[in-house]
């Protein structure tokens, strides 16, 4: 007796393999794509990356300029409120807007000042012509926050400016913390 085997006569894969080799295949590429998407927005934050970092810095000019000159005594280098109605500064978050009156931004003086914005060049690509662009910075807000030093020494006080800002889906944030004297 001879033992017949069985060969299959056509070799390959069969569609059910393909199929599941195509899914994996395609959640790997919309991954891929996905997480692309994702780290050119974050990348396209760079540029407001810097902008809110030349926001925090040009709060914290303005007090130190305007106390070393002596525009502002050392009791208006404080949070406005309730037990200090001398402080110049809100602790909330305030938009971004163009300083008030004394020159200082988000100040109590600011109410009603205009949104700040950023100056582009316009179509004929010259900066300080007529045609630039205006683009407010209406998805941004900073705060600033005047605390007692670590020390509880009364001639000294930490700024902290936090500015928060949106790009694409991304929700970011940039802190700057210095200290400034009582004294000149």
């Amino acid at each position: 007796m001879k033992v017949r085997r069985m060969r299959r006569s056509a070799k390959g894969f069969t569609l059910i393999e393909t199929m599941i080799a195509l899914a994996v295949m395609a959640i790997g590429v919309l991954g891929l794509a996905g997480m692309l998407a994702d780290s050119l927005a974050y990348m396209n934050g760079s540029q407001a990356d810097f902008i809110a970092e030349q926001k925090a810095q040009q709060a914290v000019e303005a007090i130190f300029t305007a106390k070393y000159s002596s525009s502002i005594t050392w009791a208006q280098v404080a949070n406005n409120s309730v037990g200090n109605p001398l402080g110049l500064f809100f602790s909330t978050p305030q938009p971004i807007l163009q300083p008030g009156p004394d020159g200082l931004v988000n100040s109590i003086n600011d109410t009603g000042a205009p949104a700040d914005y950023i100056l582009y060049p316009g179509p004929d690509g010259k900066l300080g012509t007529a045609d630039d662009v205006k683009v407010p910075l209406s998805n941004y807000t900073r705060t600033i926050t005047i605390t007692p030093s670590f020390g509880g020494d009364a001639n000294l006080s930490q700024i902290t400016v936090t500015v928060n800002y949106t790009v694409g889906r991304f929700t970011r944030r940039y802190t700057l913390n210095t200290l400034i004297s009582a004294f000149d």
